[in-house]
């Protein structure tokens, strides 16, 4: 009998939301940085096993937004709540429950779904903290089940696991036991071109650039990919250009290492750098750049 259930990943940025879910599915299919709002899409994530289908939403760290593709970052976030059966709310071990995390609570209040509260880094602090971080949420909410996890190692995932075969009904499956995500191939090359980014250049940059894959070519033994990267100044051309280019071929050379493990063939990067000012808060640019509430709904 196949069932299925949507569960939807939520928490605030840097709290390890796509780190516990490229574990679960034993492949990385969302990016991890430890820089905050690394994640801009809904990404879904589909475990089968056995009989059972987990599809999983990872959404972009809740926060309040600056700009318009901040906003779009909540929406999406928001718009999978309302499309889960039941939601895992991420945190980090504190003792009382933050703002944010607290409004993430009365949306699932709102919205009358199940949830699950997993505690991460437990391995960063101690058992007493964990304790009162238990006790706080407790007294926020009556969550369905509390797991302490370290998603970097897997500690408790499996437990996690578990806790979520609650939720599955009977129902036809979504998606076809061979896939682990729904995402496009050019949306995956995007993202990896984009880690690297996050990685290797200095804190604001990154998140004033957007990766677009102009051409994706697949031939038998070689996977071409040209591919722009926008940000919003000259300053920051220059500086993710590096000197002689030194810093884009990083960004390209540790990108393709990724991308021909991922899609399992030698590849062509062709990577160029472009100015778009304050794209960020231009609705024209954000839906070019993949970034459209109306793809929401």
């Amino acid at each position: 009998m196949k069932k299925t259930a949507f569960i939807a990943i939520v928490g605030r940025p840097n709290v390890g939301k796509s780190t516990l879910l490229n574990h679960i599915l034993g492949e990385k299919i969302a990016i991890v940085s430890k820089r905050p709002q690394t994640t801009r899409n809904r990404i879904t994530g589909i475990h089968t096993v056995g009989e059972n289908q987990f599809v999983f939403l990872d959404t972009p760290g809740m926060h309040r937004p600056r700009t318009r593709l901040g906003d779009y970052m909540v929406t999406a976030t928001n718009h999978a709540i309302g499309e889960a059966d039941a939601v895992i709310l991420v945190v980090e071990p504190r003792e009382e429950v933050g703002d944010i995390e607290a409004s993430m609570i009365e949306k699932i209040k709102e919205q009358g779904i199940p949830a699950i509260l997993v505690i991460n880094k437990i391995d960063a602090t101690t058992a007493e903290r964990t304790a009162k971080t238990i006790e706080a949420y407790a007294a926020a909410y009556s969550f369905d089940a509390v797991v302490p996890t370290v998603a970097k190692s897997g500690k408790n995932v499996p437990a996690l696991l578990e806790e979520c075969e609650k939720y599955l009904t009977e129902s036809e499956w979504f998606f076809s036991d061979e896939i682990v995500t729904d995402q496009p191939e050019r949306q995956i090359a995007a993202e990896i071109i984009r880690e690297k980014m996050l990685r290797l250049l200095s804190d604001e940059i990154p998140h004033g650039t957007a990766v677009v894959i102009e051409a994706f070519e697949e031939k038998p033994k070689l996977l071409k990919i040209r591919a722009e990267i926008f940000c919003e100044r000259d300053s920051h051309k220059r500086i993710i250009l590096g000197k002689q280019g030194s810093m884009l071929k990083n960004i390209g050379t540790y990108a393709r290492e990724d991308l021909e493990g991922f899609f399992g063939i030698k590849v062509f990067l062709d990577l160029w750098v472009k100015v778009k000012e304050n794209w960020r808060d231009n609705a024209v640019q954000l839906s070019n750049f993949g970034y459209n509430k109306k793809d929401l709904q």
